[in-house]
């Protein structure tokens, strides 16, 4: 069960944005597992994608169309079948797809995105499943169907995550609303499995990327479960237009910040989600490194830390065994680390001071941390002002109860 989390709601519309969900039989009989997302006309679309090149056809076709310059005016997702592995005839399926979508909605193939999550390598039957259920997805558009969608695209995942946020700007209340899937293969290069965010306020199309990219580096770019990086990771940010302000188009409109920070807020809550509903995860842990001399060996240490098997069962298993962090902040790649400076908390407990124990720590204090679900570890490295934190969680028998299980 997914650490701290409970199922969406109080989920808020975005004026201009529609769903529906339907039953397409992608790979098992009875399971909503087909998405359509329809954006109004004017709506602006920006995209990031995995860094795996062994990226999905889905992802690839998605890259294209976004570069095309055309008019996004529909997504569709499918869960089941992630599309990948499968060379031409899951490009030609990813495009037939489209097309499928656009022919029912009057635009060019060009206007629809397709994403896909599930299993990799299984031939591919989209198009077909697809065209039969868009007759029934069209009739169920409705402006109040996030949960239901974020329960669609659902895969390994035990809980469906949506949340919105409100921000008032020049007197108008604003809305962003996003949903997103993943649980397992989590170590993006870019965002998650699965992500979408939606807000009615008119971002420009560059404002827009940078307003997303800047709130992947501080959400889903900063998120491990085990370190594998997937084929078919997205997100994407839509901005409708639909709220009465005058337009955003540069980042230095004081306007940018306010509601850059409100995407970030939602995007934090999604991949932190996702963490907490990781495979088998029982225990949510922030780790939060400080007094690097730079952001990047602050995230080798943190990632080091994130992704030791040693580690991660000792939090399982509720064992303040902390010799195994210092095993892996000395590992990191660090070379001219001065161990001495090194100072490691769990929670508010230090249990480690200038590189030994401290001599305040006890078992029992220790102990007391990691009975608890969330975990949050501290280390100090002494060398600077630099500082950043990434969110993980533990590794358990069910991790490989469920991986093991995945295609039977």
């Amino acid at each position: 069960m997914a650490v701290g989390l409970t199922p969406p709601r109080n989920l808020l519309p975005v004026s201009g944005v529609r769903l529906a969900v339907a039953e397409g039989g992608v790979r098992y009989a009875g399971r909503r597992d087909l998405t359509l997302v329809e954006l109004a006309e004017g709506t602006q679309v920006a995209g990031v994608f995995t860094r795996n090149r062994f990226s999905a056809a889905p992802v690839t076709v998605a890259r294209r169309h976004l570069a095309s310059g055309s008019a996004i005016r529909a997504l569709i997702i499918n869960t089941g079948n992630a599309n990948a592995g499968t060379g031409v005839a899951g490009l030609k399926a990813a495009e037939d797809s489209c097309a499928a979508v656009a022919r029912e909605g009057g635009w060019t193939p060009e206007a629809v995105l397709p994403f896909s999550t599930g299993v990799i390598g299984e031939p591919v039957d989209l198009a077909t499943k697809i065209a039969a259920a868009l007759p029934h997805l069209r009739s169920q558009l409705a402006t109040d169907q996030w949960e239901g969608a974020a329960t669609a695209i659902m895969t390994t995942d035990t809980i469906p995550k949506a949340c919105s946020r409100q921000v008032e700007v020049d007197g108008v209340k604003i809305t962003i609303t996003g949903m997103a899937k993943g649980s397992g293969m989590i170590r993006p290069d870019m965002a998650t499995m699965l992500a979408y965010i939606a807000t009615d306020a008119p971002l420009a199309g560059s404002t827009l990327q940078r307003c997303l990219q800047e709130a992947m580096e501080q959400s889903f770019n900063r998120i491990t479960v085990d370190g594998d990086t997937s084929t078919n990771d997205a997100c994407i940010l839509i901005a409708t237009g639909q709220a009465l302000i005058t337009a955003i188009s540069t980042c230095d409109d004081p306007r940018y910040a306010v509601l850059r920070d409100a995407v970030v807020e939602v995007a934090q809550w999604l991949a932190q989600a996702i963490v907490r509903d990781g495979e088998g995860a029982s225990k949510f842990i922030p780790i939060h490194v400080v007094g690097g001399r730079n952001s990047e060996e602050c995230l080798q240490v943190a990632y080091r830390m994130a992704h030791s098997p040693l580690i991660k069962t000792a939090f399982f298993a509720s064992d303040p065994n902390w010799g195994r962090l210092l095993a892996a902040i000395g590992s990191a790649g660090i070379d001219d680390l001065d161990v001495n400076t090194v100072q490691v908390w769990l929670g508010e407990t230090r249990i480690v001071r200038d590189g030994a124990r401290d001599s305040d720590y006890t078992e029992a204090a220790g102990q007391l941390v990691m009975a608890q679900e969330e975990i949050p570890v501290r280390v100090g490295l002494g060398r600077g002002s630099a500082s950043e934190t990434i969110w993980t969680c533990d590794l358990s028998y069910d991790y490989v109860r469920i991986n093991a299980d995945y295609r039977s």
